[in-house]
């Protein structure tokens, strides 16, 4: 089906395509630095796995080096139209020093920046509280001991600085995540001390004033993790009340949660409390298993619940997900285009019928829109958006990811 073909279906519904693909232009999809190496970061000191991360398999072409990883990213989005953003984790500094995690500084990270702005992209940022000795216990914030305490407020303190300096160089908002894999294996006796000791470390830790514009802070909740079975001090409860009484975003990671659970039904709840909100886009399989997403019925709500409740402008889309058994580069251009097309269903819903349908209570007429809607071509309008940014689809999309992918499977 050409595209004109498919705009007059859309018409016939009284959906605008051009304006659908306006729309979808201007959303940025912040993707993740870490599925491109396995989550292991380029610190010169060796660190340890550790907080509940766990990348498996050992595909070949793995980035080992800053460059690398930066040629993966540049081929990743050549492949995905629109313009988009980089989150940067803390332990991806490109130096040949070997500063410890409350000795890192901007320059660290300015070759990262630079390339940046010779792609055309913007970076966002995340301290890194995992992989390190003083993570071990699956404890950083919320640590019994002072001192460990105090190491981790630090990294933090300047994870804040540098995302801060990177928003000003960049002439906009940089969002900085925090999350921690704070928690206990086995049953806890003081769960109000570690939620207490996290409340102080992190009020600590967010003391410095930072330009907003340049700067916005995010907090990141989770039910369980390896290691942390029993308990999990940032819960989603914690953060939630931690974000409304410190006007910081929250984000929801779609890992986070139980498997039975809706998180785009939460977008809404917490929008009224929370001014803004950070996405984390997953696939979980029983767990925090972070898969790659697909463009299933999950992606599918969270896209309709953004758009249909009109969050675009409130929430920052991310991802995250790391697949060590796939080719790296394919995993990020499938996973940001997955989005994309998602949002873009959304977009091309007949919103206003659908909720008058529902506003009356016709949940007859609701249900068969929602049914027949599914039959509209929606490849013919994804297939334009892509062509009019010269990225690729169908088998020369399959062509391009092989290719590089051979090109890089050398590296082991």
């Amino acid at each position: 089906m050409t595209y004109e073909q498919a705009r007059a279906a859309f018409a016939d519904w009284g959906i605008d395509t051009e304006a659908a693909l306006a729309t979808l232009a201007t959303i940025p999809i912040s993707m993740h630095c870490w599925q491109g190496d396995d989550v292991r970061g380029f610190e010169q000191a060796t660190g340890t796995s550790g907080g509940g991360i766990q990348a498996t398999g050992n595909h070949p072409g793995r980035a080992r080096t800053p460059d690398e990883l930066r040629a993966d990213l540049e081929f990743a989005y050549s492949l995905i139209p629109g313009k988009h953003r980089l989150n940067l984790h803390a332990f991806y500094l490109d130096t040949d020093e070997s500063p410890d995690r409350d000795e890192i500084e901007f320059r660290h990270f300015t070759p990262w920046l630079e390339w940046a702005a010779e792609q055309g992209i913007k970076l966002d940022f995340n301290p890194t509280f995992f992989a390190h000795a003083k993570a071990d216990d699956n404890l950083t914030l919320s640590h019994p001991d002072q001192g460990i305490r105090d190491f981790w407020i630090e990294h933090g303190r300047r994870c804040r600085e540098i995302a801060a300096q990177m928003g000003a160089a960049q002439g906009g908002e940089v969002v900085n995540n925090i999350w921690v894999p704070d928690g206990s294996k086995d049953n806890p006796v003081d769960r109000m001390g570690a939620r207490r000791r996290l409340e102080t470390s992190l009020d600590a830790m967010l003391a410095p004033k930072h330009d907003r514009a340049h700067l916005l802070d995010a907090v990141e909740c989770k039910l369980f993790g390896i290691g942390v079975e029993a308990m999990t001090v940032g819960s989603h409860e914690f953060y939630l009340g931690y974000a409304i009484r410190n006007q910081t975003a929250l984000c929801l990671d779609m890992g986070h949660f139980h498997p039975t659970e809706n998180v785009a039904d939460k977008l809404t709840a917490v929008a009224l409390s929370v001014q803004d909100i950070l996405l984390h886009v997953s696939r979980p399989m029983r767990w925090d298993s972070d898969h790659v997403i697909l463009l299933d019925d999950s992606i599918r709500a969270m896209a309709q619940e953004i758009v249909f409740s009109d969050l675009l402008a409130r929430t920052r889309i991310g991802l995250d997900f790391f697949d060590a058994t796939i080719s790296r580069t394919a995993a990020w251009v499938i996973g940001v285009r997955n989005m994309q097309k998602a949002l873009l269903e959304a977009l091309l819903a007949p919103q206003d019928r659908l909720r008058a349908a529902e506003t009356a209570l016709d949940f007859t007429t609701r249900f068969i829109l929602t049914e027949e809607l599914k039959s509209l071509p929606y490849g013919a309008i994804w297939t334009e958006f892509c062509a009019r940014t010269e990225r690729p689809t169908g088998p020369g999309l399959i062509d391009a990811l092989n290719a590089y992918q051979k090109a890089v499977a050398a590296r082991g």
